[in-house]
């Protein structure tokens, strides 16, 4: 068994307030649930209005299996208009 998180920091340029900020983590989230079929979650920056720390995690057979959805997690936010990508940190748990 391989467990493995990405934690991944973005900026919302566009929002002008908590609720603007909230209904693009919810995307974001949700999206990410339903098409990788992770466990998500907003871990940090819940009260600015333009940062926000998400986090993703994957359970896998093997470790290439976990480290390929982290990947397309990855290039799923980098693909997303309406925010910036500003850092990032993988950790492997097992």
């Amino acid at each position: 068994m391989h467990v493995a998180a990405i934690e991944i920091e973005i900026r919302i340029p566009q929002s002008q307030s908590l609720k603007d900020r909230r209904q693009v983590v919810r995307s974001l989230l949700d999206g990410a649930r339903q098409r990788f079929g992770v466990s998500a979650a907003e871990v940090g920056g819940q009260d600015t209005w333009q940062l926000a720390t998400l986090g993703f995690a994957v359970v896998a057979s093997e470790a290439h299996i976990a480290e390929q959805t982290l990947d397309e997690i990855d290039r799923f936010l980098w693909s997303r208009p309406e925010i910036e990508v500003l850092g990032g940190e993988t950790h492997w748990l097992a």
